[in-house]
């Protein structure tokens, strides 16, 4: 069950680093343009992704209880509500795209191209945002190739239309930024549509074939609110103290900020592994605590954190002597060769707890445990993170190097929080 997960993390990690280099050569004011939105836009999707932790908890449990009722009950109802919420989240961000450009700490320079680039991400935020609660359904029942599938097809038809976009190849107009968001777009459409038609063939757990109402009822809606709205509290800790971070990242000016956006992308490869294998225990948990087997559950929580140390002690080695390597695939400037390459260490020594950190919060969310992930949030990422990184950038005069070193600490002090947890059984007890 992992490995399709983690190979559609890696390979997508990848895919973006693609797309980021072919928007690197269009110079540093487009890469800082394109960084700008990222955290923007996943605020605006963060009720998406605390709802399909929900759906995921959900359809896993009912997976194990046999009850396949149930598990597409939790589906039809997550689909509606994933629309109601996608739409509203992308008018918003269309109509106040400046604003929000501003307030990410635009710069005069880029603030034209980042909010061009994010009025036309915001339209296919509907088709993103169905795609990915089907997806998550799909993961709870272990059926993982469903995604994994959606993902690379869709980021393939983007990578092609970026380089057709991006540079004005044969009868192609040249767009430049507003061509890879265009093609972005483009890849969520083609995501979505094989999503839904994953529900129509015959014989699956989940699929539209099963006699179930799209009406809303009680029970999945219980469920549904108890997990989804403790997930909702971690994604507003989670964003808020992202977007502080990036913000804050950004008033030390365009190529520190070009550079910090090529660095997260590189260090996406070990959180993309971590992902991964994060998706699969939390669907084997859920499925293990719905089967009332609570030894199953615990030793593929602690199977999955093995594999995610293995997995990390060979990207140390990877980011702390080939980092000059990986940053030359993005930039050519001395600037943030130079700079980029002493961030590559903090990489390094970064990798062992993120992507452990990562399996770990998988597992406590398989369980329903999102009141406590959601605390750990609040308390690393929405708070020390932010005012660590502040006080390193500037009263301490570390710069750009300065963040790397908080986001170090921000991860080791979530795995040890989460790791306590784990160690504790209490997540073995939740009822969904």
């Amino acid at each position: 069950m992992a490995w399709p997960s983690a190979l559609e993390a890696v390979l997508v990690s990848m895919i973006g680093s693609i797309d980021l280099m072919m928007v690197s050569a269009l110079g540093t004011d487009s890469t800082a343009a394109v960084g700008l939105t990222n955290q923007p836009k996943f605020i605006l999707l963060a009720m998406i992704f605390s709802l399909n932790v929900g759906v995921t908890a959900i359809v896993a449990r009912r997976r194990g209880e046999e009850d396949c009722v149930g598990a597409n009950r939790c589906l039809r109802q997550s689909i509606i509500i994933s629309l109601v919420l996608s739409f509203s989240m992308g008018l918003l961000g269309f109509i106040f795209a400046k604003p929000i450009m501003l307030f990410a700490g635009a710069q005069p320079e880029v603030l034209q191209l980042s909010v061009e680039y994010f009025q036309i991400i915001m339209v296919s935020i509907v088709f993103t945002g169905v795609s990915l609660t089907i997806n998550a359904a799909q993961r709870g029942i272990g059926n993982t190739k469903v995604s994994m599938k959606t993902n690379l097809v869709a980021n393939v038809v983007n990578l092609i239309l970026n380089f057709l976009l991006i540079n004005g190849i044969w009868v192609f107009p040249k767009l430049g930024v507003n061509g890879a968001a265009i093609a972005t777009a483009i890849g969520s459409f083609v995501a979505c549509m094989m999503s839904i038609r994953s529900l129509f063939y015959k014989g699956r757990f989940l699929g539209f074939e099963h006699k179930v109402s799209w009406h809303f009822d009680k029970r999945t809606l219980k469920a549904l609110g108890s997990i989804s709205g403790s997930a909702m509290v971690e994604q507003v800790f989670m964003r808020i103290g992202f977007f502080a971070y990036a913000k804050i990242v950004a008033e030390l000016g365009t190529v520190a900020f070009a550079t910090h956006q090529i660095c997260m992308n590189i260090i996406s490869l070990s959180y993309s592994l971590g992902e991964g294998l994060g998706i699969a225990s939390s669907s084997l948990v859920g499925q293990s605590l719905g089967k009332k087997r609570t030894d199953e559950a615990i030793i593929y929580g602690k199977t999955g954190q093995r594999i995610a140390f293995l997995v990390s002690t060979v990207l140390f080695f990877i980011f702390l002597f080939g980092g000059k390597f990986l940053l030359s695939l993005f930039s050519s400037e001395a600037e943030v060769l130079t700079l980029g390459a002493i961030i590559m260490v903090i990489i390094a020594f970064c990798t062992h707890s993120q992507t452990s950190q990562v399996v770990v919060s998988g597992c406590l969310r398989g369980a329903g445990d999102t009141k406590f992930v959601a605390f750990t949030s609040l308390i690393s990422i929405g708070l020390i993170r932010p005012a660590l990184t502040y006080l390193l950038c500037f009263p301490l005069g570390l710069g750009l190097i300065g963040a790397w070193i908080a986001l170090f600490f921000d991860q080791l002090l979530r795995l040890v929080l989460s790791f306590k947890r784990f160690s504790s059984g209490k997540w073995t007890t939740i009822k969904l």
